[in-house]
């Protein structure tokens, strides 16, 4: 079969690779129809994630058609169309049981390679990395799915592919980023960046009582995308952002935070030419000039909640201002299989339209390529599916 290879930093290529296959009882196999670039894979292909193999396949937002299940399997059928989470989750250990799935204690081969980085394993997750776990991911014709009686939702015939493909992964990320700062009616939220978590992380937080979502980033396709989904927006690169954020907020602050941007934010300035430096020769993993900013401007007793992917470590974090000014941070990988039926009703609703952020729509061939338009930004570039169906 045909998959998107990681061949090493800013390469991706097409190859042929083994057929996926069932190996265990509880396995399915799916054949992929829809599947997109996400931006943390973006942190592979400039080679900030550590574990990364050459020939590994990509991809961990795909859905599918069932081909074949394992004895395990008894809620799948062939045929079945199912959008599958990034998370690969036994559904029975301790964190699954309280649905904590991407802290799944079973699905990471590799576990002992994650506790010396992060002291803990959290998950497996399809194609991102040895360290949690080297699974095939799903740019690719056909995957293996891990615990399938648990993950994969099936999808009714009136939901279209496009509608369902981010319930995998970045439609669930920005609900529970919003879900996260705890919003009760009235509250003020900022959102830095406007990429697909973002944009998804802006929709929930006007779903979930926010009065005011305010938007940062510095690409006009993108703005306009955010003011469309009811965000009042901020240009960095013509307006400050603390100090603009305090005026619109009454010198208090916005009550909740969102870092949607991870470790290679784009910061003017010292701060900005320190970070770049020191990532580029290894001294951190991270650029985390979002972060700072988002502990500067939350108010006092605030909340900060970082859906951005941070993979190591990362300097001059103001932990000063957090104690200080007693503020909270939440974080962590998206708990998926939490959230896949209760947004898909609210897809079925009309409440939420993923299907807005798509920008282009390529080929498997056309994934190099695409790959380098995204990382780069070009053509109004905010998020690529690839349709794999032949």
């Amino acid at each position: 079969m045909r998959a998107v290879c990681w061949q090493g930093v800013h390469k991706v290529g097409i190859e042929e690779v083994p057929d996926a296959r069932l190996i265990n009882p509880r396995d399915a196999v799916i054949k992929v129809r829809k599947a997109a670039i996400c931006g943390s894979d973006l942190h592979l292909y400039d080679g900030y994630v550590p574990g990364m193999m050459r020939g590994d396949i990509l991809g961990h937002e795909f859905m599918g058609e069932v081909v074949e299940t394992g004895p395990g399997v008894t809620n799948l059928a062939p045929g079945d169309r199912v959008v599958v989470p990034f998370p690969i989750s036994c559904g029975n250990c301790f964190f699954c049981e309280q649905e904590m799935y991407s802290l799944c204690e079973n699905s990471n081969p590799n576990a002992r390679l994650a506790e010396k980085f992060w002291g803990h394993s959290p998950c497996g997750i399809f194609g991102y990395s040895h360290l949690l776990g080297g699974y095939a991911g799903g740019q690719a014709e056909y995957v293996r799915v891990p615990f399938a009686d648990v993950g994969p939702l099936k999808i009714p015939n009136t939901i279209s592919d496009e509608q369902v493909l981010f319930l995998g992964d970045i439609l669930p990320t920005g609900y529970m980023a919003a879900e996260n700062c705890d919003i009760k009616q009235g509250d003020t939220v900022a959102v830095w960046g406007c990429g697909p978590v973002g944009l998804f992380a802006i929709m929930s937080a006007k779903l979930l009582g926010a009065s005011r979502v305010i938007a940062i980033d510095r690409f006009p396709e993108r703005l306009n995308l955010a003011h469309r989904a009811g965000a009042e927006t901020i240009n960095y690169e013509e307006m400050d952002t603390l100090d603009t954020l305090k005026e619109w907020t009454g010198g208090r602050g916005p009550d909740a935070c969102i870092d949607a941007v991870g470790m290679e934010a784009h910061m003017h300035g010292v701060q900005g030419t320190y970070d770049k430096v020191k990532q580029a020769l290894r001294m951190e993993t991270e650029r985390p000039g979002v972060l700072r900013e988002c502990i500067q401007a939350c108010r006092n007793g605030g909340t900060i909640s970082v859906p951005g992917v941070y993979g190591g470590l990362a300097d001059k974090i103001p932990l000063g201002a957090i104690v200080n000014r007693a503020l909270t941070i939440k974080s962590g990988q998206t708990h998926v299989q939490r959230y896949m039926k209760p947004l898909l009703a609210r897809i079925e609703n009309g409440e939420v339209d993923p299907t807005m952020i798509i920008s282009h729509r390529v080929s498997i061939d056309e994934v190099p390529d695409a790959f380098e338009m995204f990382r780069n930004k070009e053509d109004d570039c905010i998020k690529v599916v690839v349709n794999m169906a032949s």
